[in-house]
C-alpha cells in the first residue's frame, strides 16, 4: 500500500471513532459525564474559527458545557455582537473581550491578573468599578493566526471592553499542543479564569482546570493504544517562488 493510501486509511479510521454530540469529542476522550453546569450569571460566547475544530485537544465546547449560559458559534464574521450572540445586546461595552494583541499584564505595574486595557494599550482607569459590570465574555477559539483573523474580521469587537490575562502558570497543555506565547491559554483555562474572577468564585477556575486535566489524561492515554487520535502534522508550505512556463 502507498503512503497515500496509508494516511487516507489513518484518516478513516479516525472519523469511525465515534463521536459525544454534546462535546464533539472522539468518545474516548468525552467527560460529559463529569460535568455539572454551573448556574453563571456573566454569560461565555466562543467564537471558533471553522478551520480549529480540534476534536481531540480543542476545548471550546468543553468550556461551554460548564455553563448554564453559554453559546459557542463556528464562523469567521457577524454583522454586531446580538447576531453572534443570537440576542440583543443592550450594551457591547459591557462585554469584555479576551485581547490578542502584544500588551502582557507583566508590563504594567499592577498586581492584577486580569486587567482592562483601552484602544491605546493603556490600562483603564477604576478597573474594580469597570470589570465588575461586565455582563458577558467574548473568546475567540482558534490558533493565534486564526484567532487574529476573527478580530480582524468583525469590527463590533472595538466596542467590547478589551481585558488581558497575566496567568500564574503555564498552560496544563504542556508539550501537547504548544503556545506562541508563555501566557497562553487554551480557551477552557481562559473562561475559567476570567469567570472565576469576574464573579468572584475561584472554585469555578478550579472545576475547568480539573476537567482540563482529566481530558488530557484521558488523551494520553488513548494516544498509547489510537495513535490515530493524535492532531496531524500541518503539511508544509512551500516558500518558494513558482516558476511560471
Amino acid at each position: 500500500m502507498s503512503k497515500k493510501s496509508d494516511l487516507q486509511a489513518a484518516d478513516g479510521v479516525a472519523e469511525a471513532i465515534p463521536e459525544c454530540p454534546h462535546c464533539h469529542k472522539p468518545m474516548p476522550l468525552c467527560i460529559c459525564d463529569s460535568i455539572a453546569p454551573i448556574d453563571n450569571k456573566i454569560e461565555l460566547l466562543i467564537l471558533q474559527h471553522p478551520q480549529e475544530q480540534d476534536r481531540a485537544l480543542g476545548t471550546a465546547r468543553l468550556a461551554a458545557l460548564h455553563f448554564k449560559k453559554a453559546t459557542v458559534k463556528i464562523g469567521l464574521s457577524w454583522p454586531s455582537l446580538a447576531k453572534a450572540l443570537g440576542k440583543p445586546v443592550a450594551d457591547p461595552a459591557r462585554w469584555a473581550i479576551l485581547y490578542l494583541g502584544s500588551a502582557k499584564v507583566t508590563d504594567y505595574e499592577t498586581d492584577r491578573d486580569i486587567l482592562a486595557i483601552d484602544r491605546k494599550g493603556q490600562a483603564e482607569e477604576n478597573q474594580r468599578a469597570l470589570l465588575k459590570d461586565i455582563q458577558g465574555i467574548v473568546l475567540l477559539d482558534g490558533t493565534w493566526s486564526q484567532a487574529k483573523a476573527l478580530w480582524w474580521r468583525n469590527a463590533w469587537m472595538l466596542k467590547c471592553q478589551r481585558v488581558i490575562l497575566g496567568p500564574a502558570k503555564a498552560s496544563l497543555y504542556g508539550k501537547l499542543r504548544r503556545e506562541p506565547r508563555k501566557d497562553g491559554l487554551s480557551t477552557i483555562e481562559a473562561a475559567g479564569m476570567l469567570l472565576a474572577s469576574l464573579e468572584r468564585k475561584p472554585e469555578i477556575e478550579t472545576t475547568l482546570n480539573e476537567s482540563f486535566e482529566r481530558m488530557l489524561a484521558k488523551y494520553r492515554e488513548a494516544q498509547s493504544v489510537m495513535p490515530e487520535l493524535a492532531p496531524k502534522p500541518k503539511p508544509k508550505r512551500d516558500w518558494r517562488r513558482k516558476k511560471h512556463a
